[in-house]
């Protein structure tokens, strides 16, 4: 069964930095798109960043250029280095892969449980 699993969030101050991590484990046979979400409390998860298997990468116009993703397909991994941190950052932040994990081919849509990302002075 493949698994997501995000770490690196936390509590800092405005204008600090996180890095975020998402590590799939488990049989994947290959993997497509993989980004990043949020949902603060009372509102909908809305996309952060995205990144496709061949490196385009797209991001929501309130974090573009103080966030970068990134992707390592060997370790299975996706980054997400944030900088400029505001107190508008603060939700829980999900880790999404897009990817072929059974013989069926079929390309399925994996969810992390998120890690919590606090802003706050």
């Amino acid at each position: 069964q493949v698994q997501l699993v995000e770490s690196g969030g936390g509590l800092v101050q405005p204008g600090g930095s996180l890095r975020l991590s998402c590590a799939a484990s488990g049989k994947i046979f290959s993997m497509y798109g993989m980004g990043w979400y949020r949902q603060a409390p009372g509102k909908q998860r809305a996309l952060v960043a995205v990144i496709s298997s061949g490196g385009i990468t797209n991001y929501a116009d309130s974090v573009k250029g103080r966030f970068t993703i990134s992707r390592d397909n060997a370790k299975k991994t996706v980054l997400l280095q944030m900088n400029s941190l505001n107190p508008e950052g603060t939700a829980a932040y999900y880790c999404n892969v897009r990817a072929v994990v059974d013989y069926s081919g079929g390309i399925q849509e994996l969810w992390g449980r998120g890690t919590q990302v606090t802003v706050s002075s």
